[in-house]
């Protein structure tokens, strides 16, 4: 497993490391997954693809729903289609849920109740998401303050669950500490803040001059809601601001690289957690060096 936060070069060393391994790549990525949605979601190449295999990229349109059970349910599939090809798999991703999914077992949680996500989503619709995470603090405040900004998909889901069991979303959640399965080895890669902050920057930039607001209007154009999801998510809720003509584009320039800053300090917050990481310093490692290090690792 090859995890870090998000600019951090993932990518490019798992390509590299499958290469050195004869390996396959699975991503790791609650929205590379979806289908159009490419330079926002920093996918692969197209030579990149060619290169390497990769596995959970553009599967799913947009407005089709994805959970993390069900990124997991894919994951043992494709880990089985690479396992059988006698290849070494590649977990490469910073969607911390997804993450944790593939470490360690999901709770046995109740699966949705249709007629709640109906109407609590009519709720939001008419009311404001506000409202129901009002709700939410009432009713499972544990979990409430550990969400970062109001995402609708994990609000709705925490009160369906409450509604069919009469219990907080959060006591279906293991208090006990992650451990790391013995047929997977996890690294994750570290760098200096200034170094990240600068990568960030860049890669906003690169985005911006590559067409990302030229995907997001053919999005749009398809006939996509501005209000799926798989848009509540950092570059894509900013770029819909500045088409719908909400802030100027200097503005949502800066957004989306202040939001990528910040998401980048909470991916590095919960992997400090998990005492099992071999850290790579990319700091002071080539990527050729990362690899063997890897390499000795895993031997």
């Amino acid at each position: 497993m090859i995890a870090g936060p998000t600019a951090s070069g993932k990518t490019s060393l798992s390509i590299a490391l499958a290469e050195s391994l004869n390996g396959e790549i699975i991503s790791v990525d609650s929205r590379q997954c979806f289908r159009y949605m490419d330079i926002g979601t920093a996918k692969p190449t197209a030579e990149d693809l060619e290169k390497i295999r990769h596995y959970n990229i553009s599967v799913l349109n947009p407005d089709e729903e994805d959970t993390v059970a069900d990124f997991l349910k894919r994951a043992e599939d494709y880990t089985n289609n690479i396992e059988v090809k006698g290849k070494s798999v590649i977990y490469c991703g910073g969607s911390t849920l997804h993450l944790q999914s593939i470490i360690r077992p999901l709770d046995d949680i109740p699966s949705a109740d249709p007629d709640n996500i109906e109407r609590l989503n009519r709720q939001a619709n008419e009311q404001g998401l506000d409202s129901l995470f009002m709700m939410l603090q009432k009713a499972d405040p544990e979990y409430a303050k550990k969400m970062d900004g109001l995402n609708r998909q994990r609000i709705i889901r925490a009160l369906d669950v409450w509604q069919q069991t009469g219990k907080p979303f959060s006591s279906f959640h293991s208090n006990e500490p992650i451990s790391l399965p013995v047929h997977l080895k996890a690294f994750a890669l570290h760098m200096d803040r200034s170094t990240l902050h600068q990568r960030i920057e860049n890669r906003v930039d690169d985005m911006l001059e590559s067409g990302f607001l030229d995907e997001v209007r053919e999005l749009l154009n398809k006939g996509y809601s501005d209000q799926l999801q798989a848009f509540n998510t950092v570059g894509y809720r900013q770029a819909i601001s500045f088409l719908n003509g909400e802030c100027s584009y200097i503005e949502m320039s800066d957004d989306i690289k202040t939001a990528t800053r910040r998401y980048a300090k909470r991916q590095l917050t919960w992997l400090r957690r998990l005492q099992f990481l071999h850290w790579l310093d990319m700091n002071v490692m080539t990527e050729d060096e990362a690899i063997e290090e890897i390499r000795k690792a895993i031997i």
